[in-house]
């Protein structure tokens, strides 16, 4: 009988680690509790090896808590042992299973050290990546966080600017003109005193003289409204909204500023990650979307196919099957990275644009299985994503090809979409309403129970149901009776 070793490790942010190591048995060996330091990872690894036949390799278990796994997931690689980074939704249901009305570190340390002997089939081994692919995602991830940032002061900096200025003329994309105009005359009091001369001179200098006389006019007009509006009342806080904006407005300045450092270190990094810019040849990902899926893909052979990595990324819909019914159209599972997911969603858009295929994917969802914008794109997402893999796991760039399967130009490509796979404005005006039954393409109906007790299964699927006025009153047996409508 091989001897095995599982150690739990329930992470901790400000305390110790809490250790349970149990056999192939699942009988308790040891605990212990540890620090991320080697002398107590090493003190670990020999409780946990003691009495164990010589070259037994250790299973270690944990969840992604914050930046606490990276150091215990360094250590026992570096020392050949097998680690597993398990989702904390699949260690929470095991926990709830094991011990229902009790949580404690110990609970979650033995829960973790149980996964390899009651689910085997769902784990797969921690691969820590390349020096390469480890700085390709640390400037990835970091670029994405001060995008969102950047996102987050513009959304406040258009929301102080309505608060001063109910007309504002803030009504698309914020320029650089227009923070120019925010960091120095947010009050509109001192916009006026400033003058058309002294306004435009600003807005000149700031878009490169892109905008000029008209810009400075609908601020002007906007902040005269203002003041005739608010008057001097004392409600109305004109110098500490605007010190606020200016604030913003610098604030925005900096965020762009590091974004932009960092992309270009970025750029660097994905050139060593895909020397071919393989991500790129994948129509939708260019100078963003690459460098994301790249990162996040990192050795394509750690899947074993691409409806694995679709699965991976969340792009697969949940099951719900039961009986003789299959419940199609179920929400995507969401398991996956974030940013991988959302990139995929945003390239798809552009994808179903330039790729017949893709295009074909999106049509079908769109008008004959009565599919609204985003869902359509998610499943567009889903096949993309089986395609990155593949050209990934290839090492060969993506080829847009026709529905035969033909290779065709972009231009080409983008006749056969015009001709051939265009969704009508007339379906998507019925799509977007979710009341208009008559815009819905027919499913097919799926024989199955009347009424189940499981908790929102009347909610969904194709269950033939009765009109309430044509129940009978309940018996101990009744017959499935198919709504007569």
């Amino acid at each position: 009988m091989v001897q095995r070793r599982l150690v739990g490790v329930d992470l901790g942010i400000a305390s110790a680690h809490t250790v349970r190591v149990l056999d192939e048995g699942g009988r308790e060996v040891c605990r212990r509790r540890c620090e991320p330091t080697v002398e107590s990872l090493t003190a670990i690894e020999s409780a946990a090896l003691a009495g164990a036949a010589a070259g037994t390799r250790l299973e270690v278990v944990f969840e992604p808590t914050g930046p606490a796994w990276l150091p215990i997931a360094v250590f026992f690689t570096g020392r050949g042992h097998a680690v597993f980074r398990v989702s904390s939704a699949k260690a929470a249901d095991l926990r709830r299973f094991l011990s229902r009305h009790a949580k404690s570190n110990g609970i979650d340390a033995d829960t973790l050290a149980r996964l390899p002997l009651i689910d085997p089939g769902g784990l797969r081994e921690l691969e820590l990546p390349g020096a390469e692919a480890a700085a390709l995602d640390r400037r990835v991830r970091a670029c994405d966080r001060l995008t969102m940032a950047a996102a987050e002061h513009k959304v406040r900096i258009k929301d102080l600017v309505r608060q001063v200025m109910p007309c504002t003329p803030l009504t698309g994309d914020l320029g650089q003109a227009d923070l120019a105009v925010l960091e120095r005359y947010a009050d509109p009091r001192l916009l006026l005193k400033a003058g058309r001369a002294r306004v435009t001179a600003v807005i000149v200098k700031a878009s490169n003289n892109h905008q000029g006389t008209a810009r400075a006019e609908q601020w002007l007009t906007a902040a005269q409204a203002e003041v005739d509006l608010y008057g001097d009342h004392p409600a109305v806080a004109f110098t500490d909204l605007a010190a606020e904006i200016a604030t913003e407005v610098r604030l925005l300045r900096a965020v762009g500023a590091e974004l932009a450092a960092h992309a270009a270190e970025r750029e660097t990094c994905y050139r060593w990650a895909d020397p071919a810019q393989l991500a790129r040849t994948l129509p939708g990902l260019a100078l963003v979307g690459g460098p994301a899926v790249t990162a996040v893909v990192g050795r394509p052979g750690r899947f074993p196919s691409a409806a694995h990595f679709k699965s991976y990324l969340g792009l697969t819909p949940r099951a719900s099957e039961t009986g003789n019914t299959d419940r199609k159209g179920q929400p995507m599972s969401k398991a996956g990275s974030r940013l991988a997911r959302s990139t995929l969603i945003r390239a798809a858009d552009w994808a179903r644009k330039q790729d017949p295929q893709l295009a074909r994917v999106y049509h079908q969802q769109m008008v004959e299985r009565g599919a609204e914008h985003l869902k359509a794109l998610c499943v567009v997402a889903g096949r993309l994503a089986e395609r990155l893999w593949t050209v990934m796991h290839r090492g060969m760039p993506y080829v847009i090809c026709d529905t035969d399967g033909r290779p065709v130009t972009p231009d080409q490509a983008k006749t056969i979409i015009a001709e051939q796979w265009t969704v009508t404005e007339d379906v998507r005006r019925r799509r977007r309403s979710s009341k208009t039954k008559a815009g819905k393409a027919p499913q097919q109906a799926h024989t199955g129970h009347d009424r189940s007790h499981a908790q929102g299964a009347d909610k969904r699927g194709n269950l033939p149901h009765q009109r309430s006025s044509d129940r009978k009153p309940a018996r101990s047996s009744r017959a499935l009776t198919p709504d007569p409508r």
